[in-house]
Parts: C-alpha cells; sequence; structure tokens
C-alpha cells in the first residue's frame, strides 16, 4: 500500500522537541506536529 505522507521540516526544533520534559521541547512546533499527525491518522483511517 502506498499512502501518501509529507515530510515536515521545523528548523527551530532541536531533536526531542516533541518531548515535554527535555529542555529542546518546542510547544509551538509540538503543538503543530502533533496536529498535523492526528489530521493524517484521520485521513487515511488509522485513527
Amino acid at each position: 500500500i502506498c499512502t501518501p505522507s509529507d515530510i515536515i521540516v521545523y528548523p527551530d526544533a532541536d531533536h526531542g522537541f516533541h518531548a515535554d520534559y527535555r529542555p529542546t521541547y518546542n510547544k509551538k512546533d509540538a503543538d503543530d506536529g502533533w496536529k498535523k499527525l492526528q489530521e493524517w491518522f484521520k485521513q487515511h483511517g488509522a485513527a
């Protein structure tokens, strides 16, 4: 199965930017990435 997807680069986000317990946490980018992930799951029947 071939499912279209996007690669999104957050230039201001370091490794671990989604882990809110790390100093590299970036709330703005983490929230945006989580929103995009949930939308992708809904669109492709994974949620």
